[in-house]
């Protein structure tokens, strides 16, 4: 399983090889979305004949870069080619291309984006300007829910000003939609796309898409609307060290592998996303707008899991390097063959109304009503079979070559004769429900005034009302009282009905890569034929409802002044908000039928708390030249304590059975986060821009942020929980006198003050006037993050921040061609258990780059096709444990291929 294995296979080279002939001569053939002769800009004014009308992609650059000359704020962002035609295959794809902004994957497919090398969870959303709920309530916006046909333009804002929501410690990404009026006369866009995930099996999926476009009432009257259905099919595959013990080995203490795992995820997923908007100006001093969003995406997970449960008193170490057990022998333990089945639906929809006046002498108004709402459902259904392993061995010395050996076939049915069965449970699995939403109203007024270097006063009001609530039920069959056990009958016969599992990590030679699972069609049929109905009984430990309050109000003064005859504009404000927040759980005690896996409600209670925090901004744009501008700002930023299902508002409990030692649990306990405070950080921002050509342009940034009340999760083993006494044993895990496992997380405010600093850097670059051949040009940009380090567990530290992140997107477009590559790196960053699955005890994923190539044809204006490779070098995620030499997670989930076109009518 070398790493050149997983990371460049002769596929890739070949498919390298002919994208370089295809660059070097009529590359008709790869080419992305959208046709090059899309949307003009202005045409060069009269006597300067040595402007370039651009168009395609880079028009869209051009127009990003004129918004970002624009803006008062520091700001990067992306405009779509064409209606409906974003440079990229979905919205995760098109933001990695700004600068600072890097993606994260989710099974090979972009999901979340990363700011200025800061996780996820630090930068807020907006459409429009206004919050939109994502359903998915992981740690981030989830994009890859959103289609790139809502988008227009992509803007990330890195420093707030004081008419701006708060919630980004990163930035906020703003989702601007099509303004119809925008528009000269009707469009209608038909797409229909075809991809291909190669390592899920090579199916091609579909997805259609329909948008239109149109004005009336002399147009007065703008209508928009968007259809989509799309289809989807992915795999991932995982092997990691899932948990250490702890071992003395010729005197000294030793790291000691003791749960080797697999993980294979197949998705199928079905999208529906529909979008519209109604736009009404009659007259210049008036306008409203209304739009609305739904998003649904329902996803089929199938996991296939072996999990190696070495015991600790039977392992004996070959080698040790750096403290940790490399080389190991572990005899007699338990397996668990785990298959899990999860039904995953999740709805995201949002409406907003506005309305904009101006009295034509300097007063304007405005007022926003949002609803936002996010859904999930998902449901899990596992078969767990419990065998006897007479013996393994597993090598990560070197760590690009881990080899692991088990001392038997485990694609053998007899493996799973039920005589030998240590365990045999279906079903077992828990239902959650989680809901957030917000409503929100604002009204806005300003005026234009003549006051020394002040040139508008402006103030609003706003109040915003969110919720979150999470209902979990738990269906297991050991919940039965005449549950069967493991060598029942009952179950099906494993020796006989199975299903087969191969290919596993592409199949690498150093470890067995196919294994038979449970058959969970038969498993539900041997229950209904037994007639055995599990019911779904309500959890009350791991269910509460949140309500936050948010009233907020601003006053800001815009800047348009010179000094010694430099332009220079700006703003300066100071918003207030105040937070009241009520948490809503439930008391518990365990039930008196002797199901453990849940508690019973016995009543419930309420934590409140309030603040406030003054938020200040300034921001300051200086322009010693016509070309060059000299930004400046400063704020106080606010984000309050995540909600999302990595966080536990209320004190949540589950409990699970152990295959090993046989009749105990693992207790999984989250002692709550209703009383942390909000992080707050004071940042600066000091950037010179230079625009030097139409389209063309050069900056540096720098940024410094002084974090205050950030939260840090770790394991912890009190001395009792709920009456239980517990102890650490041997292997560092938190146990009772029966040999129950306590798993307990603490998330706690770190009152120091956190300094993270670092610089950005950004070209965009035609080179038209430098070639023969017009139509080259590059989008290139660099990120350097310096925190300060704080050891995960000990305090407050930015979770998964990578201090480098680079983009590099060269490209060529003609009248009828065009393409280009997208090349994204991303430096290593640190997880716990609180960001990742696979980082139980902690881990380092190691720093990726990904290749995805694109291009496109385009015979006339209304007609265009487009083809890509997503992944082209196989990157994937790898990880190592306490240093860079100790493997400790390895992943494959392959290229994903496309092709489209689209009809313009």
């Amino acid at each position: 399983m070398t790493s050149s294995e997983r990371v460049f296979d002769p596929i890739a080279r070949r498919l390298v090889k002919a994208a370089l002939l295809l660059s070097s001569c009529a590359p008709a053939l790869l080419v992305p979305a959208g046709p090059a002769a899309a949307q003009e800009v202005a045409a060069p004014a009269e006597g300067d004949a040595a402007d370039i009308v651009v168009t395609g992609f880079r028009n869209s650059l051009a127009n990003a870069l004129d918004a970002k000359r624009n803006d008062v704020r520091v700001t990067d962002g992306i405009s779509a080619e064409d209606i409906g035609k974003f440079p990229a295959e979905n919205i995760t794809e098109a933001i990695q291309r700004i600068s600072g902004v890097q993606m994260s994957n989710i099974n090979g497919r972009g999901a979340t984006i990363s700011i200025r090398g800061l996780g996820p969870q630090y930068a807020l959303t907006t459409i429009n300007g206004q919050t939109f709920k994502s359903a998915d309530f992981t740690d981030g916006f989830r994009y890859d829910i959103i289609q790139t046909e809502l988008a227009n333009a992509i803007e990330v804002i890195k420093s707030p000003t004081a008419a701006m929501d708060t919630g980004g410690l990163s930035g906020t990404v703003n989702i601007s939609t099509p303004k119809p009026l925008d528009y000269k006369d009707r469009q209608i866009i038909l797409s229909v796309k075809g991809q291909n995930s190669e390592y899920a099996g090579g199916k091609i999926t579909p997805k259609i898409s329909g948008s239109y476009v149109d004005q009336f009432a002399d147009a007065t009257i703008g209508v928009y609307a968007n259809l989509g259905y799309q289809k989807l099919r992915d795999r991932a595959d995982y092997m990691w060290m899932d948990r250490w013990a702890t071992t003395t080995v010729d005197g000294e203490s030793v790291q000691l592998p003791r749960r080797p795992r697999y993980r294979r995820i197949d998705r199928d997923t079905e999208r529906l996303m529909a979008s519209g908007g109604v736009q009404w100006k009659p007259s210049d001093r008036f306008e409203m707008n209304a739009t609305a969003i739904y998003a649904r995406d329902k996803t089929d997970y199938d996991l296939n899991q072996q999990v190696f449960l070495f015991d600790t008193s039977r392992i004996t170490v070959n080698e040790v390097n750096n403290g940790v057990a490399t080389n190991v022998t572990a005899t007699n333990f338990t397996m668990e063959n785990n298959r899990q089945h999860e039904d995953r639906n999740l709805t995201s929809q949002g409406y907003t109304l506005g309305a904009k006046w101006n009295d034509g002498t300097g007063w304007a108004a405005s007022t926003t009503l949002n609803y936002t709402k996010g859904t999930t459902y998902q449901d899990e259904r596992a078969a767990i079979v419990g065998v006897n392993i007479p013996s393994a061995s597993i090598d990560f010395s070197d760590p690009n070559d881990v080899n692991f050996t088990v001392g038997t076939d485990l694609t053998d049915p007899s493996l799973y004769q039920r005589s030998t069965l240590t365990r045999n449970e279906y079903p077992n699995g828990a239902t959650r429900r989680m809901n957030s939403s917000e409503k929100s109203a604002q009204f806005d007024v300003s005026r234009e005034v003549t006051f020394g270097p002040i040139s508008k006063l402006s103030a609003g009001v706003k109040y915003r009302h969110e919720t979150f609530s999470r209902y979990v039920s738990r269906h297991d069959m050991v919940a039965l009282a005449d549950a069967p056990d493991a060598t029942s009958s009952v179950f099906p016969d494993m020796t006989t009905t199975y299903y087969p599992v191969s290919g596993f990590l592409n199949g690498s030679s150093g470890i067995p890569t196919a294994w038979i699972g449970p058959d969970l069609n038969a498993y539900e049929k041997a229950l209904a034929a037994a007639g055995i109905v599990v019911p779904d009984i309500f959890a009350p430990e791991a269910s509460y409802n949140v309500d936050r309050y948010m009233p907020s109000v601003y006053a800001m003064a815009d800047i348009d002044t010179t000094i010694a005859g430099m332009p220079l504009r700006g703003n300066v404000g100071l918003r207030y908000e105040h937070t009241k927040q009520k948490v809503l759980g439930n008391v518990t005690e365990p039930r008196d039928d002797g199901y453990e896996e849940v508690q019973q409600k016995i009543g419930e209670y309420t934590v409140t708390q309030k603040y406030g925090n003054f938020l200040p901004s300034l921001s300051l744009v200086a322009e010693p030249t016509n070309n060059l501008q000299v930004r400046f700002a400063a704020a106080k930023v606010l984000v309050r304590p995540f909600m999302d299902s990595r966080t536990s508002m209320a004190q949540t409990t589950s409990t699970s059975a152990n295959t090993d030692p046989v009749g105990t649990n693992t207790v999984t306990v989250d002692l709550g986060q209703a009383g942390l405070k909000p992080l707050t950080a004071k940042q600066l921002d000091l950037g010179v821009e230079w625009y030097y050509d139409h389209g063309n342009a050069l900056s540096i940034n720098g940024f410094y942020k002084w974090i205050k009340n950030g939260t840090y999760s770790s394991l912890v083993c009190p001395s009792s929980f709920d009456g239980t006494a517990l102890s650490s044993n041997s292997g560092g895990e938190c146990v009772d006198a029966s040999g129950n496992i306590y798993d307990i997380t603490q998330t706690l405010n770190d009152p120091s003050t956190i300094r993270v600093k670092g610089f950005e850097v950004s070209w965009t670059q035609s080179f038209d006037r430098f070639l023969p051949v017009d139509g080259f040009g590059i989008m290139a940009n660099f990120t350097r993050v310096y925190p300060q380090k704080v050891a995960i567990g000990t305090g407050y530290t930015i979770r998964n921040l990578s201090k480098v992140t680079w983009n590099l997107v060269p490209y060529w477009e003609n009248e009828h061609f065009n393409i280009r590559a997208a090349i994204n790196h991303r430096s290593g960053y640190e997880q716990n258990s609180a960001d990742s699955f696979f980082a139980y005890a902690g881990h380092t994923v190691r720093a990726r780059t990904q290749v995805d190539i694109s291009g496109g044809y385009s015979p006339n204006e209304w007609l265009s096709f487009s083809a890509g490779v997503i992944n082209l070098n196989n990157s994937c995620e790898e990880a190592y444990y306490t240093d860079s030499s100790i493997w400790q997670e390895s992943s494959f989930y392959g290229r994903s291929f496309y092709l489209s076109a689209t009809l313009k009518l």
